[in-house]
């Protein structure tokens, strides 16, 4: 690494939502921006979570001055847990970024020994090798924060997720006057996010979405109304609160991380509320429906969260019926689509009306579209530029909207998880690659690997084979005949003869090689294994899972 440039390792967040995590290294000192986990796709049996590879940190851990975050977000920050217990640094960001963050590791106890150092919008922090300047930007959690480091090369500025709020609900606008100022000094590379870079025009401001809250509850005035959405929304909360309010209702909240972040966000200001207004979730059924609103978890389709339990009917203190409604006030996260329509479906069953954003105008996002991303680039006019955060369509969208600002190709550079870029005085070049897979997490068995996962969609799409048998090591003889077990796939007595013609295939395999002397009960197994491979493969299409338990005895 040359000495008059920057360093930037991407971990994560290039190429899919979620896992958004980089590394800005000068001078062989490290800055790790935001540390976010992903939620797993339906083809993903038992993951619960997915991490950034961590590996290329860890093995620099002697190197590494700092955490800096963006925003309170899990797909930035919930992977903290799993970072700090093996890199100790101190963790940087807004009071309510690093109140959400520090709650989540306090229940994952691993807080205790952490330094959380709070900032102001427009600080200015030296941080390792840098000096970096904390800018107010609006987004779908309150006090969110774009970020700019001053380094040998220039100034590097990474957005974080934000859009153009002109009418937020805390009045806190995005700072496009030091934008501006920021462009006016010179900006070597912008880091921007990409996940609306497909949307044209503008993302429309969150205080539309109270008034189309307020329409949808005065239009069921005595129907009692649940709205599910992120419980980091908290502007979003604050609107349902609003709402409800207004007609006299009383609000329940559902779910330990809604309740959690009301209680933080009421500390701290951010969300104006009297505790009087609120209600206890076991008392619900003291109350008539039209005088009741429900404000829970879930929008996503969790399956433990406070929607999915009230869609099976499990949860204790409250059952829907045809008395309520429900609002998803979010949109799924791609890959939740699934989930989301599963409990859309249960809804329905139980006689519930589901208002959603496909409906009504119930949500806004959090991020910016075209028009907003041109006024970004616009006002920050950088020398360079990669985009980030965004499945890898969105970044490709996000490239030529720089392209068509005026940006040559040769300052542009489209990464992926894992890539190395170098920023010098004469402009921006790759440099390298490192390890930044998928990391899963199963909550029973811990963290695990790709093989098992693949082993899991293997027995979900093709099921299973077990072969048994036992060999007399003197005689080479077969003395337990060869049995065969299918589960997943069997279906009848078309399977039950392809089951006697693996059989006398297996049989004719390890006799063939007893015959030629094997006594070896590894290699007996193998043998078995692909002759029932073989057959299954060539003749019957078929690619189940064969476990083999041949014994020598």
């Amino acid at each position: 690494m040359a000495k008059d440039s920057v360093r930037i390792t991407f971990l994560g967040g290039l190429g899919e939502i979620g896992r958004n995590c980089l590394a800005i290294e000068q001078d062989g000192r490290i800055v790790v921006v935001d540390a976010g986990l992903m939620f797993p796709e339906p083809t993903m049996y038992g993951v619960d979570l997915i991490l950034p590879d961590f590996t290329w940190l860890l093995e620099r851990r002697d190197r590494v001055d700092a955490i800096v975050l963006t925003h309170g977000h899990e797909d930035h920050t919930g992977a903290l847990r799993y970072l700090v217990t093996n890199v100790n640094v101190p963790i940087y960001g807004s009071q309510l970024t690093l109140g959400f963050a520090r709650h989540r590791l306090t229940e994952a106890r691993v807080a205790k020994d952490l330094t959380f150092i709070e900032v102001e919008d427009g600080e200015r922090r030296r941080i390792g090798p840098f000096e970096v300047e904390f800018i107010p930007v609006t987004h779908s959690v309150p006090s969110a924060n774009a970020l700019a480091f001053s380094t040998k090369v220039g100034l590097i500025v990474h957005s974080g997720d934000f859009k153009l709020d002109l009418t937020p609900i805390d009045g806190r606008r995005t700072d496009v006057s030091r934008l501006a100022a920021l462009g006016d000094e010179g900006v070597a590379l912008l880091l921007c996010d990409s996940t609306n870079a497909e949307e044209p025009g503008f993302t429309a401001s969150e205080r539309s979405v109270g008034s189309a809250l307020r329409r949808v509850f005065l239009e069921r005035p005595d129907r009692r109304m649940v709205v599910a959405c992120f419980a980091s929304h908290i502007h979003r909360v604050q609107q349902i609160i609003d709402v409800a309010l207004e007609q006299n209702r009383k609000i329940a909240l559902m779910g330990r991380s809604m309740e959690s972040n009301v209680k933080l966000a009421r500390k701290l200001n951010l969300l104006h509320v009297d505790a009087a207004h609120f209600i206890d979730v076991e008392n619900i059924s003291r109350y008539a429906p039209g005088e009741v609103c429900v404000i829970c978890t879930g929008s996503q389709g969790e399956p433990l969260a406070a929607l999915s339990k009230l869609s099976r009917g499990d949860q204790r203190f409250m059952k829907v019926s045809d008395e309520d409604t429900v609002v998803l006030s979010s949109h799924p996260i791609p890959g939740n689509e699934w989930s989301v329509g599963r409990v859309i479906d249960d809804l329905h069953r139980a006689g519930t009306e589901v208002i959603h954003s496909g409906v009504e105008p119930v949500h806004a996002s959090g991020h910016a579209r075209q028009g907003e991303l041109r006024m970004f680039h616009q006002l920050v006019r950088p020398r360079n530029f990669v985009p980030v955060h965004g499945e890898y369509r969105h970044m490709v969208h996000h490239r030529e909207l720089a392209h068509s600002m005026g940006l040559s190709p040769e300052h542009t550079l489209l990464c992926e998880d894992g890539d190395q870029i170098e920023i010098t005085p004469a402009g921006i070049r790759r440099a390298g690659q490192v390890p930044a897979g998928f990391h899963y997490i199963d909550g029973d068995a811990g963290e695990i690997d790709e093989r098992p996962i693949e082993e899991r969609r293997m027995l979900a799409e093709f099921g299973v084979v077990q072969i048994t048998a036992g060999i007399d090591a003197a005689r080479g003889t077969i003395v337990q005949p060869v049995r065969l077990s299918a589960r997943g796939w069997f279906d009848g007595e078309t399977d039950r003869k392809l089951l006697a013609t693996l059989t006398e295939e297996i049989r004719g395999a390890l006799e063939s090689a007893l015959r030629e002397g094997e006594r070896d009960d590894a290699a007996l197994n193998k043998v078995a294994q692909r002759a029932a491979g073989r057959m299954l493969g060539q003749r019957f299409r078929r690619q189940p899972v064969v476990l083999s338990a041949v014994a020598v005895i």
